[in-house]
């Protein structure tokens, strides 16, 4: 897919309105790690069998199936537990507090990693002979630093060169994960996905210190934009790997900064998203980059409740229509997801969900306006 600054719809935007700067002419994408009409999951699913998991994402989301996080396991199964199963080099143990560096792996560690080992084995087996794009998702290192702890109790956050190491292991760590998964998946080709929920709080300075009584020093936005910067380009750098974006699902995702970054494609929950974001959106799609919005809400009870994707899609065709790009555009960079993780709905609900965001994805291609 390309298109150029000629493509957006003539004429000023309406009052109120506001489009992405003049004059500037967008980069040419190479292509989407997405087919039009895509729709995923953020990562969580509900209290599953791991391979009945593999089994419901490969037919629920066939077009952008991920690996599941299925944190209702307990501890190691979250996304946290997860990512410091793939750190390399760095061992964690969990305390009263969360998780917290140590001198060497003790048993919650191997049980992190023996669950995750599971989960890659189910999906290998549900998996067999499936070619196209996976999406695999671990924490960022920002997120990580804003949870994880230095062996005294502070975060991880509060230390530069922590940050730093903890933002290495995980781009060595998470790249052996997905040669692994190359080796195990020939087929697949694979879309990285980098949670972030606390990166706007680690650069506005809202994220507390362990005894909750402040706050932790603003994170600049120089050394944000080179952690991530680097981890998404040694995982990219792994042959199978197709694109790698960032997922941020809380309020003020700093666009412009993941854009920065090298970040393919963003994440983020689109019911959240105010108008003075629009620049910035409008700038990372001129610059070539995808959305993941999340149009579906997640909240209990919502399977009983979605019955209009026209309805559902509003919030991305309105979007759509004030950056002023053309309609025919919007079921292409846009793929559509949850609001958020799963992991707190009953199995009814996140089915119904999934089945709704297809739906909804096919309403953006069909009748983007």
């Amino acid at each position: 897919m390309m298109w150029s600054a000629t493509e957006r719809e003539p004429g000023p935007p309406e009052e109120g309105d506001s489009a992405s700067p003049a004059g500037q002419t967008p980069a040419a994408p190479e292509g989407l790690p997405w087919s039009a009409g895509c729709a995923s999951g953020a990562g969580s699913l509900p209290d599953l069998d791991p391979v009945e998991a593999a089994r419901y994402v490969l037919g629920e989301v066939p077009d952008l199936p991920f690996l599941p996080e299925l944190p209702a396991r307990g501890v190691g199964a979250d996304m946290i537990g997860r990512t410091c199963a793939v750190l390399a080099d760095l061992p964690v143990d969990l305390q009263p507090s969360g998780w917290r560096l140590v001198p060497r792996p003790g048993l919650d560690l191997r049980r992190a990693r023996d669950l995750l080992e599971r989960d890659l084995d189910a999906f290998t087996e549900a998996a067999a002979g499936y070619t196209g794009p996976l999406k695999v998702a671990v924490g960022g290192p920002w997120t990580l630093a804003s949870t994880v702890e230095l062996p005294r109790g502070h975060k991880a956050l509060a230390d530069a060169g922590a940050t730093r190491d903890l933002a290495e292991g995980l781009a060595e760590g998470l790249s052996g994960l997905l040669a692994d998964l190359a080796r195990r998946i020939p087929g697949a080709r694979l879309v990285v996905q980098l949670d972030e929920p606390a990166l706007p709080a680690a650069l506005a300075g809202r994220i507390r210190t362990p005894s909750g009584f402040s706050v932790l020093r603003a994170v600049e936005e120089g050394p944000a934009t080179e952690r991530l910067a680097a981890v998404l380009a040694t995982a990219t750098a792994v042959g199978a790997v197709i694109a790698a974006g960032v997922h941020c699902c809380a309020p003020d995702v700093p666009i412009g900064l993941l854009r920065q970054a090298g970040a393919r494609f963003v994440g983020l929950d689109a019911t959240l998203l105010t108008r003075d974001q629009d620049d910035a959106v409008g700038e990372a799609v001129e610059a070539g980059m995808g959305l993941m919005l999340g149009l579906v809400p997640t909240s209990a009870g919502v399977g009983q409740d979605l019955s209009d994707p026209r309805r559902t899609v509003a919030v991305a065709v309105d979007l759509w229509r004030r950056l002023g790009f053309r309609p025919e555009l919007l079921g292409e960079v846009v793929a559509v997801t949850p609001t958020c993780g799963l992991a707190h709905a009953t199995v009814a609900d996140a089915r119904a969900v999934l089945r709704h965001c297809r739906l909804a994805a096919r309403v953006l291609v069909e009748s983007p306006q």
